[in-house]
This record gives structure tokens, C-alpha cells and sequence, in this order.
């Protein structure tokens, strides 16, 4: 059970995740955080990283901050996927050592799993066959840093926690095209096409891949639980353990949205990994359960990025 004294650094607390855990730390009467914006502490620098640790030092560590996108972004910058998020997990990682921090939590991706592995998949499947080139700097990146901390936890004793979520969403998402994934893209598209009164929406793909959707307040929620609990290094799915198509998924925030118009598939754009859904035995064992059904963590997601336009956001 972490102290409620603990020095905690949320690594991107402004983001989707490192926000949500923010939230449910406060919520758990954790008051002691250390935390700095990207113009405040750019992670990917060693001396910048060196003295903030020195400085700040935090006692636990959750590393939230990464350089994320959906395909379109990944297939059109992988060095700098690859380059930013090596640098940013070797640096943190490396002053949790240097420092002692007494738990270091690696917030990884299941894109790190290999494109045809058999489904739902199980931890044991990393590093068994070719990764999804859509996303391969990411994932590379992601299993790097998975690897360090294990590799520290073995040699040195550092200890480490490694879940690997399912695909999030939910508050302070992104969704701009650049930058969102599927479903904050989607809820951007359907809700454009009912403001403009448009008649039809495109979608990426085939709409026949299969994805698994997981609000990022249970995420949080689920992490929580693992660090007071989970023990080891190995790292651990975390999903609901379910999936449905891109096509159902698009046809959910159309319902969501009151979009009445045609869906058209623009099958010339490429659909990534055909199913990506997690075997969670061992998060469900310890006895956790997502609380946000879809449907109502899409409504909330709707309301969030109309509100951002209320406020007059400019989102491209």
C-alpha cells in the first residue's frame, strides 16, 4: 500500500492518462505530487531530467508521458516515435534508479504484441513474432522501456510495475486527426458531420478489424489496484477483456452523436493489426472489473469534445 506521504511525479499529468491517475490519487487522499509541464521539463533531455529528480525527489514514479497517435501519425513519423519515447523512458527510468525511487510504474501499450499473435492475448505472446508496421517505432520503443525496467528490477532491485492497457480513451483525450486514435476520431468526425448537417461520414479501413475499449478512469482505477497489490515485474494485460469490430464501434458513436447519415469506408486506408483484444485472467484474478460500458464512456467522450467547441476550441 503506497503512504500517503509519498513523493509521487506523474510523468504527463496533463495527459489522458497521467490526468486520470492524477484524479484518483487525489481521490485516494494523496496530496504530495511533484509535477512540470513539456515547457517546464522536456523528458527527453538527460541533464534536464538529472536535476529535476535531484531537486524534486520523487519516492514513486508513474511514467505517463509518451509521444502517442493514432495510425495516421505513426506511419508518417516513426524515427521520431521511436527516437522521443526511447528518450523519455531511458531517462526516467534511469534517475528512478539513480534516485531509489521505491516504485516506478511503466505505463506500456499492447501494441507491443506481434500482429498475428493467437486471441485474446496473453502476456507470454511478447517478442513471439513480427510486430504491426503501422505502428513498429512505437511498440519498439514501448518494449524497450518494458525491458529496462525489468532488466533494473532484476539487477538492482528496482521495484517496477508494468501493465499494458488495452486501447483508452475518455477525458483529455485527443482529438485532433494528427493525433487522435479511433475512437476520439470518430466522436470528432460524427459529431463535425451532425454540426455541419453533412450526409456522410468517411472511415478509415474495412471497418473489419477488432479492437478492445477501455474508459481510462478505469485504467487508472486498474493501476491503482495493481500497485497496492501486484507485486512482480512480469508485466500484466489491462482491459475488459472484450472487443467488437471498427464497424460496431462507428456505429455506436453514430448513435451516440445523432449522426443519420451514410457511413462510407475508404478501404484504400490501412485497418492495423486485424484483432487486438487482451487476455486479462490474471488483472480479473485479483479480483477487478471495469466499472464504464462503452456506450456510456462514448456519451461522456461526446460531451467532452462538444464542450470543446463550446468553449470555442480549435480542433483540426
Amino acid at each position: 500500500m503506497l503512504d500517503l506521504s509519498e513523493r509521487i511525479f506523474i510523468t504527463g499529468h496533463r495527459g489522458m492518462v497521467g490526468s486520470a491517475l492524477h484524479r484518483i490519487l487525489m481521490r485516494e487522499g494523496y496530496r504530495n505530487f511533484c509535477t512540470a509541464s513539456r515547457s517546464e521539463l522536456d523528458l527527453r533531455q538527460q541533464t534536464q531530467v538529472e536535476t529535476y529528480f535531484r531537486e524534486h525527489r520523487p519516492t514513486v514514479v508513474f511514467l505517463a508521458a509518451a509521444r502517442v497517435g493514432g495510425i495516421k501519425a505513426n506511419m508518417e513519423g516513426p524515427g521520431q516515435f521511436l527516437y522521443d519515447n526511447l528518450m523519455i523512458q531511458t531517462n526516467v527510468i534511469q534517475q528512478c534508479l539513480e534516485h531509489r525511487v521505491k516504485k516506478v510504474v511503466f505505463l506500456g501499450s499492447s501494441c507491443i504484441y506481434p500482429r498475428n499473435c493467437p486471441q485474446p492475448i496473453k502476456e507470454e505472446y511478447l517478442m513471439t513474432g513480427p510486430l504491426e508496421p503501422t505502428n513498429e517505432g512505437y511498440a519498439i520503443a514501448k518494449i524497450a522501456g518494458l525491458r529496462l525496467s525489468q532488466y533494473y528490477a532484476k539487477q538492482f532491485g528496482l521495484s517496477v510495475l508494468n501493465p499494458m492497457p488495452c486501447n483508452l480513451y475518455g477525458t483529455n483525450d485527443h482529438f485532433e486527426f494528427d493525433r487522435a486514435h479511433v475512437l476520439s476520431s470518430l466522436v470528432h468526425r460524427f459529431v463535425d458531420a451532425v454540426d455541419d448537417g453533412a450526409s456522410e461520414v468517411v472511415v478509415w479501413g474495412t471497418g473489419s478489424a477488432r479492437r478492445e475499449f477501455m474508459h481510462v478512469d478505469d485504467f487508472a482505477e486498474a493501476v491503482l489496484l495493481l500497485v497496492n497489490r501486484y507485486t512482480s515485474s512480469d508485466l500484466i494485460n489491462v482491459g475488459c477483456g472484450t472487443d467488437l469490430t471498427i464497424k460496431e464501434l462507428a456505429e455506436l458513436v453514430a448513435k451516440e452523436t445523432g449522426f443519420k447519415g451514410r457511413l462510407v469506408w475508404d478501404t484504400k486506408m490501412p485497418d492495423g493489426m486485424p484483432r487486438k483484444c487482451l487476455d486479462v485472467s490474471r488483472l480479473q484474478a485479483l479480483g477487478f472489473r471495469p466499472r464504464i460500458a462503452l456506450p456510456e464512456g462514448i456519451s461522456r467522450t461526446v460531451a467532452d469534445y462538444r464542450q470543446i467547441k463550446a468553449n470555442g476550441g480549435s480542433v483540426k
